[in-house]
C-alpha cells in the first residue's frame, strides 16, 4: 500500500519526506505546471508565495522553536531554508530560487517518494491519503473538499466536538512588493536590524518624520485599491496579516506601533529614532532584491508605485513585484479533525497545513510531518502517538483542537497554548527560555518512543 500525498507546498513536501523516512512508499501529486493557482508565479515544489521570511529564529519565539523542533525530525523545509538563508537579523528569511530548488532536489533523490505532475479533481477514500491543497485548490478538487467536508460534518464525529461545524471557511491574505537593489537610493537610508540582531545590519531602514508618515497614511487610505477578482471574493482579513490600508484605516498610529515601528531602529548617524520606520528585508541571497517588510496590499499596481514611490529613497524603484491580494481557504478544524489531523469519521484521510487554519510556512510544515509521521505509522501497523503536548508542535495541534470559540479562526503558533510551568516565572524571556527547554526535552523523549 502507497500513501498518496495530494500538494507539493510546504505541508505536502514535508509529509511525504517523513512518511518516506519511516518506510512508507510515497505518491506526492502537484498540479503545477499543467495548472497553475492564481498566486503561484513559478512551478516549483514548496513556492513561497507571500513572504519570503519564516519569521523569528530565536527559540523565546515559538515560531523558533518550531522551526528546531522540526529541524530535530529532520525536516526537509526546515534543512532547505537554513540552507538558503539570507540576511534578517532575528528572522529566518530565505532566497525563494534557492530554498525551492532545495527542497525539489530532496524530494527528487528520495527513492520512496514518487513525484506526479498532475492535477488531481478528487479525493481518494481506498487509500491512505493526506490533503495538503494549500488555501488556493483548483475549482474540481475545491468542489470534491467541500463535499467531504459536510460529509464530515454532518456525521456523529463532529457534532460531539461542537455544533454548527462550518463546512467551508475563508479569509484574505496579502503579500508585499519587491523592489530591484539596484533602483533603490540609499542616501536617506541606513543599515540596521531591530536591537542589532543578526549581523546588525540585515535590514535597509526608510526613516521618516511625521509629515513623512502622514503622507504615507493619506495615500493609503485615498489612493484606488484592488478590484477582487471572483476567486478573491468574500471572507474577512487575518488579522496577523493584514493589507497595509486597512491597517492605516484603524487610526494614525496603527502603523507607527505596527509593522513601521521605529523601536530598536535608532539612526545611527542622528543617535535619535525616527517618528516611523520603513524596513527592506533582502530578498535573495544576492542582496540584488528587497521586499518592503509589512507592505502587503491591496492597493491597485498604478496606486501602489505612487504612495511607496514617494517613500524616501525610492522615487526611482524598480518593482520586481507588487503587491498582491488572494483568498485563502480553511475548514473547522476543532470540530472537523481529531488530534492527529485525520476528519473525523474517515480512518485513513489527513488535512495538513493552511487548509486547516494552521496559518504560516513553518505551521504548515508541522501539519505535513505531523500527518505524514500519523500516516506512516497507521500504515506500519505501528500504535498511534500523540505530539507532546509542551512542544511548539502540541500548540500546533491546540489551536486547531480548541473547541471553546465558536468562531474558529487562522492563527500562527504562540506560547499562549502551552501548558504552564511549575513554577511561576514572571520574567517573559526567561519563561519563554525554560518552556523552550522543556519542549525540546519533551521532543527528544518523542523521537525516542518513535
Amino acid at each position: 500500500m502507497r500513501l498518496t500525498v495530494i500538494g507539493g507546498g510546504l505541508a505536502g513536501c514535508e509529509a511525504a519526506w517523513q512518511a518516506a523516512k519511516l518506510g512508507v512508499e510515497v505518491d506526492l501529486y502537484e498540479m503545477r505546471p499543467h495548472r497553475r493557482g492564481p498566486a503561484h508565479v513559478t512551478d516549483r515544489l514548496a513556492e513561497l508565495v507571500c513572504s519570503n521570511s519564516l519569521r523569528g529564529a530565536a527559540l523565546e519565539n515559538a515560531v523558533g522553536l518550531l522551526k528546531e523542533e522540526l529541524a530535530r525530525l529532520d525536516s526537509i523545509v526546515i534543512t532547505s531554508a537554513r540552507e538558503a538563508a539570507v540576511p534578517a537579523g532575528g528572522a529566518l528569511a530565505v532566497d525563494r530560487e534557492r530554498f525551492a530548488a532545495a527542497v525539489e532536489s530532496r524530494i527528487s533523490a528520495e527513492s520512496r517518494i514518487t513525484l506526479h505532475r498532475e492535477e488531481v479533481t478528487s479525493i481518494p477514500r481506498d487509500r491512505p491519503t493526506i490533503v495538503a491543497c494549500g488555501p488556493l485548490p483548483g475549482d474540481a478538487f475545491m468542489d470534491a473538499l467541500k463535499a467531504l467536508v459536510t460529509e464530515a460534518a454532518d456525521r456523529p464525529e463532529a457534532e460531539r466536538h461542537g455544533s454548527g461545524a462550518s463546512r467551508i471557511l475563508h479569509y484574505f491574505d496579502a503579500a508585499s512588493p519587491i523592489v530591484s537593489a539596484d533602483s533603490i537610493d540609499e542616501t536617506p537610508m541606513y543599515r540596521k536590524s531591530r536591537y542589532e540582531k543578526g549581523d546588525g545590519d540585515d535590514y535597509l531602514n526608510v526613516p521618516l518624520d511625521k509629515e513623512q508618515y502622514l503622507q504615507l497614511i493619506h495615500d493609503l487610505r485615498t489612493l484606488e485599491r484592488h478590484q477582487p477578482k471572483d476567486f478573491e471574493l468574500g471572507g474577512s482579513y487575518f488579522e496577523g496579516c493584514l493589507p497595509i490600508e486597512e491597517m492605516a484605516d484603524r487610526g494614525d498610529d496603527v502603523l507607527r506601533f505596527g509593522p513601521l515601528k521605529p523601536v530598536g531602529l535608532r539612526d545611527p548617524r542622528t543617535g535619535k529614532t525616527p517618528y516611523a520606520v520603513v524596513q527592506l528585508r533582502k530578498e535573495n541571497a544576492e542582496g540584488t532584491a528587497f521586499n518592503l517588510v509589512g507592505f502587503q496590499t491591496r492597493l491597485s499596481w498604478p496606486a501602489q508605485k505612487e504612495a511607496f514611490g514617494r517613500l524616501p529613497g525610492l522615487a526611482n524603484a524598480e518593482w520586481l513585484r507588487l503587491g498582491v491580494m488572494h483568498r485563502n481557504t480553511f475548514i473547522d478544524s476543532p470540530r472537523l479533525l481529531d488530534s492527529t489531523l485525520r476528519l473525523r469519521g474517515f480512518d485513513r484521510l489527513y488535512l495538513a497545513g493552511q487548509i486547516t487554519g494552521a496559518e504560516g510556512y513553518v505551521e504548515a510544515a508541522a501539519c505535513g510531518a505531523m500527518t505524514g509521521i500519523h500516516a506512516a505509522r497507521g500504515m506500519l501497523g505501528l500504535p498511534p502517538v500523540e505530539f507532546p503536548r509542551e512542544t511548539a508542535f502540541g500548540a500546533v495541534v491546540a489551536h486547531l483542537q480548541n473547541t471553546e470559540t465558536p468562531d474558529f479562526q487562522p492563527a500562527n503558533v504562540t506560547f499562549a497554548p502551552f501548558p504552564p510551568l511549575e513554577r511561576e516565572i514572571r520574567d517573559k524571556k526567561e519563561r519563554r527560555r525554560l518552556m523552550a527547554e522543556r519542549a525540546l526535552a519533551a521532543l527528544e523523549r518523542f523521537k525516542q518512543a518513535l
